[in-house]
């Protein structure tokens, strides 16, 4: 058994890559049992087959790192995984009109999608809750929308041109939010924009536990 702890915490970002890309090439060759060490999420998800999630010396999780990233069981392994990190919106569940709407705002509320609707039909309309939603589920707005893709208007405070998309931050309610739009969707500091938030992809985390439900 192989036992690395923060093997590359002393080198710069290039170099880290390198030794990743170095690290998992050997592990490929000698197939031996290693127990990787690390603070580093991007570490932890490149180059185990397995992570184990830890939080103040407890298990959060286990999982592989599409587990982790696509179904986190805890707000902790939420925010953990994943850069940008997921967005955390306060929210409740309301009954209108026969369907089943998660509310954010005053103004803002969306029908769910019919299999999440189906999934938080039993809880309790009085809980507090958080949606948990990753930046890349917030987009620039289209004309032709899948079900459950919810388009909504937002001041953007600040962009982040990143070549390939361009990172939007915008405040709902108090909270910040992160979104990831086309480079080419005209996204400027301090202007209204138009988004859409795919609750396909969405979480839905009780807040006062921080579980996943």
């Amino acid at each position: 058994v192989f036992l690395f702890d923060e093997p590359l915490s002393n080198l710069d970002a290039q170099l880290r890559v390198q030794m990743r890309i170095e690290i998992k090439k050997v592990h490929q060759k000698v197939r031996t049992t290693t127990v990787y060490v690390t603070h580093d999420q991007v570490e932890a998800m490149t180059l185990a087959d397995r992570v184990v999630v830890m939080n103040r010396g407890r298990i959060e999780q286990i999982g592989t790192p599409n587990d982790l990233y696509h179904s986190p069981a805890t707000r902790f392994v939420a925010g953990f995984i994943g850069s940008p990190a997921m967005n955390f919106l306060p929210c409740r569940l309301e009954d209108v009109g026969g369907k089943l709407n998660i509310r954010l705002t005053d103004r803002i509320a969306f029908p769910l999608p019919g299999a999440r609707a189906a999934r938080y039909q039993g809880v309790s309309r009085t809980d507090k809750l958080l949606l948990g939603v990753r930046p890349e589920h917030i987009a620039e707005a289209r004309v032709h929308t899948e079900p459950g893709v919810e388009a909504f208007d937002a001041m953007l405070d600040v962009t982040e041109p990143m070549g390939m998309e361009t990172l939007v931050y915008f405040t709902m309610d108090g909270t910040q939010v992160c979104g990831r739009v086309n480079p080419n969707a005209g996204a400027h500091d301090g202007a209204p924009f138009r988004l859409a938030v795919d609750l396909n992809n969405m979480h839905l985390l009780n807040e006062v536990t921080g579980v996943v439900i």
